[in-house]
């Protein structure tokens, strides 16, 4: 069994080259893949993906929502709702699409997952708390009952990659019992 620090694992890439189960998209409410992210997604994966959040529609701030991978290596696209079209991502709507996120994919029973840094683009989200909150989410989750053996966090450059990394070392030394809600919004 590994160790929940070989089951996190922080790269630099493109994360829509991630041959995972899945991969998560930064998305909008109304799930209308426009820039970043999710731009990418829509030019790498092909109009269905676009397509099948159309019939999905508007989610709640703070949700996700599961379409196929279209011609991604990965298999599904998770889209993590943390803003509206437009809008900015905050604190708790990233906690939650996340956490959903990862909810989703253990339901689904799948492996392995991808993510970004959820918020921090067009949604104006800092760096330094987005990966504090989502790596203490992916935490918290492989520390419970799920399918998923390992989640990565693809990052677009190094910067950004160095600052989840030192998230990480900062999260794992944390006494265990302070671990759960130890930092508020």
């Amino acid at each position: 069994m590994k160790t929940l620090a070989e089951r996190i694992v922080i790269q630099q890439g493109d994360l829509t080259e991630m041959d995972t189960d899945a991969i998560v998209n930064a998305a909008n409410n109304d799930l209308f893949l426009g820039g970043g992210v999710a731009g990418a997604i829509r030019r790498k994966g092909g109009e269905e993906i676009q397509r099948e959040c159309d019939a999905i529609g508007s989610i709640p701030i703070g949700y996700a929502a599961i379409t196929t991978g279209g011609k991604l290596k990965a298999r599904f696209v998770i889209h993590a709702a943390s803003m509206e079209l437009g809008g900015k991502t905050n604190a708790d709507s990233l906690r939650r699409s996340a956490a959903h996120s990862l909810k989703i994919a253990n339901e689904r029973g799948l492996k392995t997952i991808a993510f970004p840094a959820v918020g921090t683009g067009i949604a104006g989200f800092p760096l330094k708390d987005c990966a504090e909150i989502m790596l203490r989410e992916a935490a918290q989750h492989l520390r419970g009952e799920t399918s998923l053996e390992t989640v990565y966090f693809v990052l677009f450059d190094e910067a950004a990659q160095g600052m989840f990394e030192r998230a990480w070392k900062k999260i794992q030394a944390e006494p265990a019992s302070g671990s759960a809600g130890a930092k508020g919004a």
